[in-house]
């Protein structure tokens, strides 16, 4: 099995903290045991009484070659139908190896920043619905949570090219 390295997850760690750094996006930040799946997440959240929204940062390959990220909460399901008429292309899911080896993120804890700037990022517009949202900034044992309504301003900080889903769509994704 592929790891993503140790390396790899404090660049992304470093990289978020420059990004809220250089944007004055406020946020908290937990150090906790590794969350890679939605029960530890779960059961970490109730014990340390976390009420941000969780995210789901869905890493997929787009047919004929490129990657994007799809930005959600973390109960929503993709619509591919509706991705591929973003993109024009279909698109499918990675493999933990091709995602380990595109981005350098650990699988249940893929980060939403600090992404190669080919990387299309589609953002669900459910997640402005919820005050704060949470990620896991590369280390899945750090979680970082900040306001909604800062993160139009660290998405426009990035060299990414960003696809808002259209918010009549937003319930099916």
């Amino acid at each position: 099995m592929v790891k993503a390295s140790t390396a790899s997850l404090e660049a992304i760690y470093q990289q978020n903290l420059t990004l809220f750094s250089q944007t004055g996006v406020d946020y908290q930040s937990w150090q906790h045991e590794p969350i890679l799946d939605f029960e530890t997440d779960a059961r970490i959240a109730k014990e340390l009484g976390w009420t941000a929204a969780p995210t789901k940062s869905l890493f997929m390959k787009i047919k004929g070659g490129g990657h994007s990220l799809l930005l959600t909460h973390r109960d929503s399901r993709l619509d591919s139908k509706l991705v591929k008429q973003l993109l024009g292309k279909r698109v499918s899911v990675c493999s933990n190896e091709e995602m380990i080896k595109a981005i350098g993120c650990e699988p249940g804890a893929v980060c939403p920043f600090a992404l190669p700037e080919e990387v299309k990022i589609l953002v669900d517009p459910i997640v402005f619905s919820y005050p704060e949202l949470m990620f896991t900034p590369g280390k899945p044992n750090f979680t970082f949570a900040f306001a909604s309504s800062s993160l139009m301003m660290l998405l426009e900080a990035m060299p990414n090219t960003v696809i808002m889903l259209p918010e009549k769509e937003a319930e099916q994704v």
